[in-house]
């Protein structure tokens, strides 16, 4: 990831590959999105950004002086890596159950924005990808400067948006325009990209080391 456009691009990548899974945060933007329609997908996007936002200036603030140590590359590019593996041989082995399941239930409290707070911290799977995978992505988009890291979090933020924008768009219509065959085909596509991600982060981990 030597340039901005590749960390776009990955960081994008990566994150609807995430965003697509089911999960707390599409358990609720279809709870939402059937009782205020489109608006609920982009305003939980804006709570999640906000939570992330706050994460991401403590990482950056914490890890700031640290971006040159190999022993802490290293480790973070391994952790990385081996967690995207994870998560694409899990997306792999699940995928033939899949289902995009657009039904509708109880409206949450505090409403959408404070909602996105709540499903993302209540997520141990959001917790564990920025203590490997968005450190991973905060130490190298910081050899950039302020803008790797807003290049980063634009790209990473742009996925949830688009996605769980789509998800409320098509809950609000009322139609299902995504079939469950198609659903599974891009979350095969996306744990096929997520491996080779996995690799590139490991390799570079091992790297560091050497």
């Amino acid at each position: 990831m030597e340039n901005l456009l590749t960390i776009f691009v990955s960081s994008f990548i990566i994150a609807l590959s995430g965003a697509m899974m089911p999960g707390p945060v599409l358990t609720v933007t279809i709870s939402e999105s059937t009782k205020r329609g489109f608006v609920a997908g982009p305003l939980i996007i804006l709570g999640h950004a906000i939570l992330e936002i706050s994460l991401l200036i403590l990482l950056v603030l914490g890890f700031a002086g640290l971006i040159n140590n190999p022993a802490l590359l290293g480790i973070v590019g391994i952790a990385g890596g081996a967690v995207l593996l994870w998560i694409s041989f899990g997306m792999l082995k699940d995928i033939r159950h899949l289902r995009l399941d657009l039904s509708g239930g109880k409206s949450v409290w505090g409403g959408p924005v404070v909602a996105g707070i709540l499903t993302s911290l209540a997520n141990p799977y959001w917790i564990i990808w920025w203590a490997t995978i968005g450190l991973g992505y905060v130490i190298i988009s910081m050899k950039f400067g302020f803008i790797g890291v807003a290049v980063f979090f634009t790209g990473h933020i742009l996925a949830d948006l688009l996605w769980y924008s789509t998800v409320s768009l098509f809950v609000s219509r009322g139609r299902k325009y995504i079939s469950d065959k198609i659903y599974r085909i891009i979350i095969g596509i996306c744990a096929v990209i997520l491996i080779s991600f996995a690799l590139y982060f490991g390799i570079s981990g091992i790297r560091f080391f050497m």
